[in-house]
């Protein structure tokens, strides 16, 4: 049983970055009244219908999840009428009207993971590896109608590790942002903290994802390339085409890695090649390591076996 006294607290987030905040704020004994996730939808080539992570949290824990598509009328008076002392945002994935703004009497606040105001937007872990960043920063701040131009309360920086992935980084950032989080819910409730204005001067905003984004152009050098491979693993993951028998098959590169140990080559930038056995593709600079694939409607296989169903793989030249 909750101690009455204690601030009612509303969530609302979704993917796995947000579920592992929530998880903390429950472990840490948190009152949260309910939570506010996105609907459920169909994943994969078997379009499976698969809930949040934030919504599967929230049932093992017993608590009251809604799923609204937008926020109308009957949504912001249900919200009203839970009473909320302050709403907490982790990548929710939808934007708040000022109407659901005013309702908490302590605000929102957000998690934000990104060096704001760098980065504003919805994809600022996957543009920070598409971009080289060498680090990066998890942001608790407060929800303002514009996007991610609230003021900070606290920030802690980190390195971004030379092979670390989207999946790695973000539950990285999703452990330091639930402390921080932990950390700053009492300062804020305490009047403990100084909001700290960001410079409006400074900002940039993420590159929107789409899922054509993932086509590969082989001109790029090689550590773009991986790069690309690195931000983009979860989705929209990275691809390219080959011809066989005057068609074109559309491969996607499940595992790729950098080719460290390359030697000069006179090869076609996006051509196949074989080198200390190793299956590479030359690019505008360097030579990116294919590890696995996967042929479009077909299973994840590894390159050795692709190899051995398609031979001619070897000499093709990706496009």
């Amino acid at each position: 049983m909750k101690n009455s006294s204690e601030p009612r607290i509303l969530f609302m987030g979704t993917p796995e970055f947000a579920g592992g905040i929530l998880d903390v704020l429950i472990e840490n004994k948190f009152n949260i009244i309910s939570v506010y996730t996105q609907a459920d939808k169909k994943i994969g080539r078997k379009q499976i219908i698969s809930k949040s992570a934030v919504k599967k949290i929230a049932e093992q824990n017993k608590i009251k999840n809604f799923q609204p598509v937008k926020f109308n009328e009957d949504i912001i008076a249900e919200i009203k009428n839970q009473n909320p002392d302050l709403i907490i945002v982790s990548a929710y994935g939808k934007i708040l009207p000022k109407s659901v703004l005013e309702i908490p009497k302590y605000g929102i606040i957000n998690t934000h993971p990104s060096a704001l105001p760098k980065y504003r937007g919805a994809s600022p872990i996957q543009n920070a590896i598409l971009n080289g960043e060498k680090k990066t920063t998890a942001t608790i701040m407060l929800l303002v109608e514009k996007v991610d131009a609230g003021d900070i309360l606290l920030q802690e920086e980190i390195a971004i590790k030379e092979t670390e992935t989207y999946r790695e980084l973000s539950k990285r950032l999703s452990e330091i942002s639930a402390k921080l989080l932990v950390k700053a819910i009492s300062l804020w409730i305490e009047k403990k903290i100084e909001p700290k204005k960001q410079n409006e001067a400074q900002a940039t905003f993420c590159q929107m994802i789409k899922k054509e984004d993932g086509k590969i152009n082989w001109n790029n050098n090689a550590q773009d390339i991986y790069n690309r491979y690195r931000a983009f693993e979860s989705w929209p993951g990275i691809f390219s085409y080959f011809q066989k028998n005057n068609q074109n098959l559309r491969i996607k590169l499940i595992q790729i890695d950098l080719d460290k140990n390359g030697k000069e080559n006179n090869f076609q930038i996006g051509e196949v090649f074989e080198e200390d056995e190793k299956i590479k593709v030359k690019t505008g600079k360097g030579n990116i390591v294919l590890e696995e694939v996967q042929l479009e409607g077909k299973n994840k296989i590894s390159i050795k076996d692709f190899i051995r169903g398609y031979p001619n793989f070897v000499g093709s030249v990706l496009k």
